[in-house]
């Protein structure tokens, strides 16, 4: 399994990995991406999936989602296979497009989403109010777009209704692919404040980006520094990310 650095982790190591990915395979249009892909992620990890075009980042954030066919290995979540409604429960997944319905407003499209997700307000008495939804809209700078049809809205007003889920969902694990993208600076700062938050009370980040966030402490998956070029094979670790 991975290595991790003692010294770069608040989490307790003696404890059971909540995520664990065990000799995973991907290969690609006749090509192998990454093989022999073992990991160990722990409650208050963040983790960032890096490598140059076409190394598999993307793909290796469908395996663990579910979204890409697992060729080999396995994902376990707390303990079980990742999958199911053990797992996908406990799952926020925000893909590289911003995975709005254009045709709603910012405010139906979260309405609809933690709908579907049978997300609870704090107390557990009902579906989150309007209220929430608006609070959180306006926390990402949305407040006067709330009835806009999304539409309307330029590419990083959309990415800003999705990013609106972190700040409502309940699920412990984030797993984001370039949340950055048409974030301008002030957006990506407040976006790091609440990933910040988030692995502080115990979540767990996974994402791709072209730029490393600001986080600390932060670890990587590198796919380019674990891939045999004569074989096409990768032996992946988890390694702490250089502080900034």
């Amino acid at each position: 399994m991975s290595k991790v650095s003692s010294t770069a982790s608040r989490t307790d190591r003696n404890a059971a990995p909540a995520l664990r990915l065990d000799n995973l395979y991907c290969e690609r249009d006749d090509r192998v991406l990454f093989s022999g892909l073992s990991a160990d992620i722990y409650c208050g990890d963040t983790v960032q999936i890096v490598g140059p075009n076409g190394a598999g980042k993307t793909s290796l954030i469908g395996l663990i989602t579910g979204t890409g066919i697992l060729d080999e290995g396995e994902i376990h979540w707390q303990g079980k296979p990742a999958r199911g409604y053990h797992f996908y429960s406990n799952l926020l997944y925000l893909g590289h497009a911003p995975g709005v319905n254009i045709s709603l407003t910012p405010l139906e499209n979260l309405r609809w989403y933690f709908g579907l997700n049978g997300v609870k307000s704090e107390n557990g008495s009902g579906i989150l109010s309007d209220g929430k939804l608006l609070e959180a809209l306006a926390t990402v700078g949305l407040e006067d777009y709330d009835d806009v049809q999304c539409a309307h809205m330029s590419a990083g007003q959309q990415r800003r209704v999705a990013l609106a889920r972190l700040y409502l969902s309940q699920a412990p694990l984030w797993i984001l692919d370039e949340p950055y993208t048409a974030i301008d600076t002030a957006g990506v700062a407040a976006l790091e404040a609440r990933f910040q938050e988030h692995v502080q009370s115990g979540g767990i980040i996974i994402l791709t980006s072209h730029q490393s966030p600001k986080l600390n402490p932060l670890k990587m998956i590198d796919l380019a520094n674990y891939q045999d070029s004569e074989f096409g094979k990768a032996e992946t670790t988890l390694e702490a990310g250089a502080d900034e």
